[in-house]
C-alpha cells in the first residue's frame, strides 16, 4: 500500500453516489490507497438557521441519521466494507463540495465525484438554492487530481421505468 495514498470520495446513498463509489474503491485498489468515503451532512434548514435556534439534541439526531446513511451506503454498494482496499469512512458536518475539497488536501490524493446528467429543472434548483453542482464546486477548488464519475447506464433505465416506459419495448425496438 502506497505511503498515505488516499481516495476520496462524496456518498450521499444515491444510485449516481454509489457509481462513484465504485470507481473509487476500484482506484483505491489499483493505487493501493485508501479509500475514505465521505458524507457531509447540514443541519435541517442550514447552519443559519441552527445557529439562530440551536437544539444539541436535534444535532445528535442528525449526525444518528448521517452515520446511519454512510453505513447504509457502504452496504448498499458492496454488502458492507469493500474488499481488497482499507476503507476510512468520514462522516462531517459541512457543505458536500467545501467538506470534499478540505478533506482532499494533497497533491497525491485522488477525489472522485459523481458528474451527472440533470434535467433542466432539477440543475435550475440546484443552482438556485444549493450554489451549484458539487462535481463542479470540486474541479474548480480542489488541490489534487479530480475524477468526475459519469452516471451509470442504469440509470437511464431507472427513469424510464419512472416515466413507465414498459424496458421489453426499448429492448425490442433495437433488437
Amino acid at each position: 500500500m502506497s505511503d498515505g495514498a488516499r481516495v476520496i470520495v462524496g456518498v450521499s446513498g444515491s444510485l449516481h453516489s454509489l457509481t462513484a463509489l465504485h470507481r473509487a474503491a476500484d482506484e483505491a485498489r489499483d493505487r493501493g490507497a485508501v479509500l475514505v468515503p465521505v458524507l457531509a451532512w447540514t443541519p435541517a434548514g442550514g447552519e443559519h438557521n441552527y445557529r439562530l435556534r440551536p437544539c444539541p439534541s436535534l444535532l445528535r439526531a442528525w449526525q444518528e441519521l448521517a452515520d446511519a446513511r454512510m453505513d447504509q451506503a457502504l452496504d448498499e454498494a458492496f454488502g458492507g466494507l469493500p474488499a481488497g482496499v482499507r476503507v476510512e469512512p468520514q462522516v462531517v458536518r459541512g457543505e458536500v463540495g467545501p467538506a470534499l475539497t478540505s478533506l482532499a488536501d494533497r497533491p497525491d490524493d485522488l477525489l472522485v465525484v459523481g458528474a451527472g446528467r440533470h434535467g433542466a429543472l432539477r440543475t435550475t434548483v440546484r443552482r438556485l438554492f444549493q450554489g451549484g453542482s458539487v462535481s463542479r464546486y470540486c474541479l474548480a477548488h480542489a488541490r489534487c487530481t479530480v475524477l468526475a464519475v459519469p452516471p451509470s447506464d442504469l440509470q437511464a433505465d431507472l427513469r424510464a421505468l419512472r416515466r413507465g416506459v414498459d424496458l421489453r419495448e426499448l429492448t425490442d425496438l433495437a433488437a
